[in-house]
C-alpha cells in the first residue's frame, strides 16, 4: 500500500521596510531620469505637462490620502495618514496647486484632463478598494517622488515666466517628513495585516507609475 506524497508547501517572499524603500527609491529614481530637459521642451510642452499634472493633484491627492486613512488598522498609521490631511486641508494645497498653475498659465484644459483620465481612474479604482499595506506602500511611493520632483516642476514654471513657488517650496520641504512618517505608518500596519504578496504590494505604485508616464510624455 502506498502512501501518498505530500506536495512541498509554497512560500511567499515579504519585503520587508527596507526592501520596499529600496525598492520605492529605485523606482522614483528611473522616473527622475527619465525625464525631460525642461531647456528643450516647447512652451506648449512645459504648459501640458503642469496642466495634466495639476489635472490629477488638485482634485485627487486628498482622495488618495483619504482612501489610505480609511483603510488604516493601526492607531500609529491613521494619526501619522490624519496629520498629513490636516496639513492638506488647513493649508489648502490645492489652493496651492492652482494658484500655481495659473501662475505659469497652465490651467487644466479638457485635452489635459482627458489626457490622464485613464490612468487616473484605474488608481482611484485600486485606492477604492481600501488594501491598507498597498495604499500605504503607494502613498509613500508619492510621497517619496513628490519632494524630488519639485525642483523639476519649479524649473518648468519660472521657464513659463512664472514666479508663483509657494506650491513647489512648500511641497520640497515638507514631503520629506510626510514620507519618513508614511513608512513609518507602513511598518505598523504590516505588523497587524496579513502578508501582502509582492505584486500586490506594488500594484499602486505600478498604476502610478504609469499615470506620472502620462503626465510627463502624454502618451
Amino acid at each position: 500500500m502506498s502512501s501518498a506524497v505530500a506536495a512541498p508547501a509554497t512560500t511567499t517572499t515579504v519585503p520587508d521596510i527596507t526592501a520596499i524603500q529600496a525598492r520605492l527609491d529605485e523606482t522614483i529614481a528611473d522616473l527622475l531620469v527619465s525625464l525631460p530637459d525642461p531647456a528643450q521642451l516647447t512652451v506648449d510642452q512645459r504648459r501640458g505637462l503642469i496642466a495634466r499634472y495639476a489635472a490629477v493633484l488638485e482634485g485627487n491627492f486628498i482622495y488618495w490620502m483619504t482612501g489610505a486613512y480609511l483603510a488604516a488598522g493601526s492607531d500609529q498609521a491613521r494619526a501619522k495618514i490624519a496629520d498629513n490631511l490636516r496639513e492638506e486641508v488647513r493649508d489648502c494645497h490645492p489652493g496651492m496647486m492652482r494658484r500655481f498653475a495659473m501662475a505659469a498659465d497652465a490651467l487644466p484644459t479638457a485635452v489635459d484632463t482627458q489626457a490622464v483620465s485613464d490612468d487616473l481612474m484605474k488608481v482611484r479604482l485600486f485606492i477604492g478598494r481600501l488594501s491598507p499595506v498597498p495604499i500605504v506602500v503607494t502613498m509613500a511611493f508619492f510621497e517619496g517622488f513628490i519632494q524630488k520632483f519639485m525642483p523639476y516642476l519649479a524649473e518648468l514654471a519660472q521657464r513659463q515666466g512664472s514666479a508663483e513657488m509657494e506650491y513647489t517650496d512648500v511641497h520640497g520641504v515638507c514631503d520629506i517628513t510626510h514620507t519618513e512618517e508614511l513608512f513609518r505608518a507602513l511598518d505598523a500596519e504590516m505588523a497587524l495585516a496579513r502578508p501582502v504578496a509582492d505584486g500586490a504590494m506594488f500594484e499602486g505604485v505600478d498604476l502610478l507609475r504609469s499615470l506620472l508616464q502620462t503626465i510627463v510624455f502624454n502618451n
